[in-house]
């Protein structure tokens, strides 16, 4: 349902259109169950579901609710295997001891070898649901229990063309759940207001897939490759093209739109066409390119990607100077292509010497003024970081896979780097939006980590991009993880991998190892037909571990397999009782869809002002069965250092930048009387009329083009 997914991803509601009438009732309801799960309504929203008739009020606060609910996983029972946990639970040696005698008494024992896995009991809830509620007490509420607010918004329609906008015309890629998202806004948008520019291919591509089947002219084609990443998603494929496609058979009408666009855009920009040559010669099997020979412009893309036609690419150019040690020749070639030449920036500037670097650093200047804004600010981290090499460099691609290599580049000079890092500066801070009235910054978002990519993040609830920090209140972390399989047995294993300072391991809890240092395990699960869940209670002590939950496929379906999986972390008040699970906790929950065999969700730091969660959304390819923590203590232990070692640009970058040009305020949780822009996490319920609120789901329409 449109509604639900706005609601989810907006935290705003769509005002009803139902008749009007006396829903007071309906609303007081509203607020109730919100509350029961973390969220309260602002004023205008209950106002607005009050005066709606009963019937509508209802149909209204039933789509928030559930909306709210899925958002942060309380959609589903989460069940422990341990009915008392986080207190009863035993030895691990005890337990399976206790099993094996079960076997035993029951004549189940095995004659011959011993499967822990296989005993009687093992692995599957001994007892249901509401039978784990009655043995808890309620939760009594405390003054750190989260409360998210919900704000209402304009009509449906109103808000899926913001939505829309906003989106489409984002200056980063999005992740795999804002692409969809994105598909669905296209079709029910088509006829309203289109954005101005567009400038993300893939976003292009999602578009223009809808308008193909509309038959609508396309928008914003301007390379083969646009094209390509077309007839991608259309066939359902991957707008990024890291995966196959299986390319569908188009209408006839369908396959002219995509040839006459192909002829349009081939002439002269054909080097591109040989990196995905494979791509291309089964796109032509399904487009029949010599029925149409008005085209021949689109003719050659498949002659070049048959091999029949050679085109020099920049990049091979490039590759040739850099081979003869003509390193300026390199840059001059690179000049081409901007954004290209500023990835390679370091390695030219590194090898560069003599005259050869004076040609290289006019190089670079002359390419800010063209390239995205998304390039430079990722320069800028990159430099950043290069005064020093690093302990260890840290591989994470689109998929989230992670490789860490050792870093033997031999460091920037400073005066290179403070240069360079100046000249960024003045451009990024050139392309920010002027803001015609006063920024007011919520603290916790200065170390937010600038969004350059929505691929290095997962879709949930508070989820931050890679490399952010939050604060951590409470004393207690609950890290929760649930999946439920589609077809087949499946078995996720949370563990928990805890770090000293030199990031040594210090101890671990898991299926293998309930208890350590009063960290406590709630049971393995070895199968989820019907969904299964698995707790680990963490007490925050002062100066403690650096600790690493992560989720290991023991066996069966994949994360991008199973029909739904998630991770998320609760805080609690040490003595706190309640439910293993608790909405009203909850802090963050993300969706687990990485290509890997072992996920990395985050990591917990301690410090002298309390504790941080730092985002990982990494995945270590693990092996195809069997993953323990216990395997793999030193991959994670390198990912885990390489990332908190590196320097982020965060929100703090921007707001530094901001100050030259605007009043930026710090907010203190005090009533404001004038419009403002707001940053930050969580905005204030009531900002004077015109104030505009970017929170995290915005975020990235802070990048500059």
């Amino acid at each position: 349902m449109l509604e639900k997914m706005m609601i989810q991803k907006t935290l705003r509601v769509p005002t009803s259109t139902g008749a009007a009438g006396d829903g007071r009732a309906v609303a007081r309801q509203l607020d109730a169950a919100l509350l029961d799960v973390g969220f309260s309504a602002s004023r205008a929203l209950l106002e607005h579901v009050g005066a709606l008739a009963p019937a509508p009020a209802m149909d209204l606060a039933a789509t928030v609710v559930s909306a709210v609910r899925e958002l942060v996983g309380d959609h589903v029972r989460h069940n422990a295997y341990f009915l008392g946990f986080p207190h009863d639970v035993p030895d691990t040696v005890e337990f399976w001891a206790e099993r094996l005698a079960a076997a035993v008494m029951a004549g189940d024992a095995p004659a011959t070898g011993l499967n822990l896995l296989e005993l009687p009991g093992y692995g599957t809830y001994q007892h249901t649901y509401a039978e784990l509620l009655a043995a808890h007490d309620e939760l009594v509420a405390t003054a750190g229990d989260r409360v998210t607010i919900l704000h209402l918004g304009e009509t449906v329609e109103a808000e899926a063309s913001r939505l829309y906008l906003a989106l489409a015309g984002r200056t980063t890629p999005l992740g795999e759940a804002d692409l969809a998202i994105l598909s669905e806004l296209a079709l029910a948008c088509a006829d309203g207001t289109q954005p101005d520019e567009i400038p993300v291919r893939e976003n292009r591509a999602v578009l223009n897939g809808i308008r193909l089947v509309l038959g609508r002219p396309l928008v914003a084609v301007d390379t083969t490759t646009d094209v390509l990443r077309l007839a991608v998603q259309a066939s359902g494929g991957d707008v990024s093209l890291r995966e196959a496609t299986r390319f569908r058979a188009f209408r006839r009408p369908e396959r002219r739109v995509l040839l006459a666009a192909l002829n349009k855009v081939a002439e002269g920009k054909l080097a591109d066409v040989g990196r995905y040559a494979e791509p291309w010669k089964r796109l032509g099997e399904r487009l029949h390119p010599h029925e149409f020979g008005q085209w021949p412009h689109a003719q050659k893309v498949f002659a070049v990607a048959r091999g029949e036609v050679r085109v020099r690419t920049i990049a091979g150019r490039a590759e040739a100077a850099f081979g003869a040690g003509q390193i300026g020749a390199a840059a001059t070639a690179l000049s081409a292509a901007p954004g290209l030449l500023l990835r390679s920036a370091d390695r030219l500037l590194r090898q560069s010497t003599g005259p050869d670097r004076a040609v290289v650093v006019d190089a670079v200047t002359e390419a800010l003024g063209t390239a995205s804004g998304r390039v430079l600010l990722s320069l800028r981290e990159h430099v950043g970081n290069r005064l020093t090499p690093a302990s260890a460099r840290l591989y994470a691609s689109r998929s989230r896979n992670s490789w860490v290599g050792p870093d033997r580049r031999p460091p920037l000079p400073p005066e290179l780097i403070a240069d360079l890092s100046a000249r960024l500066d003045a451009e990024i801070g050139a392309r920010l939006t002027r803001w015609e009235r006063p920024v007011l910054v919520d603290p916790a978002v200065l170390d937010v980590a600038l969004p350059l990519s929505g691929k290095a993040a997962e879709d949930g609830f508070a989820v931050l991009p890679r490399g952010s920090r939050a604060t951590v209140t409470g004393e207690v972390l609950r890290f929760f993880t649930y999946w439920r399989q589609t077809s087949r047995d499946t078995d996720y294993d949370l563990s928990v991998l805890l770090l000293d300072e030199n990031f040594r391991e210090a101890g671990q809890v898991s299926w293998t190892n309930y208890h350590h240092d009063g960290v406590v395990h709630s049971g393995d699960l070895t199968e989820a037909p019907e969904g299964a869940t698995e707790f680990i209670d963490v007490p925050l002590t002062p100066g403690g571990t650096y600790v690493v939950p992560q989720v290991h496929i023991y066996s069966g379906e994949s994360f991008d397999r199973v029909a739904e999986s998630m991770f998320g972390y609760q805080t609690r008040a040490a003595g706190q009782r309640g439910a293993p699970f608790d909405a009203r906790t909850v802090r963050a929950r993300s969706s687990m869809r990485g290509s890997g065999r072992v996920a990395l969700p985050m990591v917990f730091v301690p410090g002298p002002d309390g504790w941080q969660a730092v985002w990982l959304h990494l995945y270590l390819s693990g092996r195809p069965s069997f993953n323990r923590v216990e395997e793999n203590t030193f991959t994670t232990a390198d990912r885990v250092r390489a990332l908190l070692e590196r320097r982020y640009l965060t929100v703090s970058y921007l707001v530094d930048l901001w100050r030259a040009q605007t009043e930026v305020r710090v907010w203190d949780g005090q009533p404001v009387d004038e419009p403002v822009t707001f940053v930050g996490l969580t905005a204030p319920e009531q900002l004077p009329d015109g104030s505009e609120i970017y929170g995290p789901a915005r975020l990235g329409e802070l990048i500059p083009a």
